[in-house]
């Protein structure tokens, strides 16, 4: 009885220690994609403010910054997601998880994680081909192939996916079943 209970304790311990380190790679996976995400959008205000400047003060008419800047866009908007799923600041269904009792809302969340994550690989996936797709296609000003811009869906569904994973084990650790004979 006493083996048991210390085989039990043991695998509980591993399994902590395993969320723990997951959790802890998920933190600074959060935290370079929220760095990437503030370079992004730093790329879009500079770029933003030179297409107004170049525009109205020196009455240059470039093109390149409008373009670039939609591209540099969905890229941050993107990325952003993960970080949204790490924190679990996503879109959620708030209403109806806060009418449930608390044990009700934990089944929900886990439904809506399951939901989430097949949505997620299922874009990483398609994302791929979508990616590679972008070889034949070109930017209208750039005159670049749309490889880059495209590559930000499958990366999105991969890094979320990631995410997700991380956090449903984060907050439902796995129970371990204690039998008493």
């Amino acid at each position: 009885m006493k083996f048991r209970f210390e085989i039990i304790s043991e695998v509980e311990t591993m399994s902590n220690d395993f969320i723990a380190r997951l959790d802890a790679f998920g933190g600074r996976l959060n935290w370079v994609i929220e760095r990437f995400c503030a370079l992004l959008m730093a790329a879009l205000v500079m770029v933003i403010w030179f297409e107004v400047f170049q525009r109205y003060a020196l009455g240059l008419g470039f093109t390149w910054g409008e373009e670039l800047s939609r591209y540099i866009m969905i890229w941050a908007a993107l990325m952003a997601v993960p970080v949204g799923a790490y924190r679990r600041e996503h879109i959620g269904l708030e209403i109806i998880s806060n009418a449930l009792p608390v044990a009700q809302r934990r089944h929900l969340r886990i439904v809506l994680d399951i939901v989430g994550l097949a949505f997620f690989i299922f874009l990483a996936i398609y994302g791929i081909g979508m990616a590679a797709s972008g070889k034949t296609q070109f930017a209208t000003i750039f005159g670049m192939n749309m490889v880059v811009p495209f590559a930000s869906v499958p990366i999105c569904g991969a890094l979320t996916s990631i995410q997700l994973i991380v956090t449903m084990l984060r907050d439902f650790p796995p129970r371990a079943e204690v039998k008493v004979s």
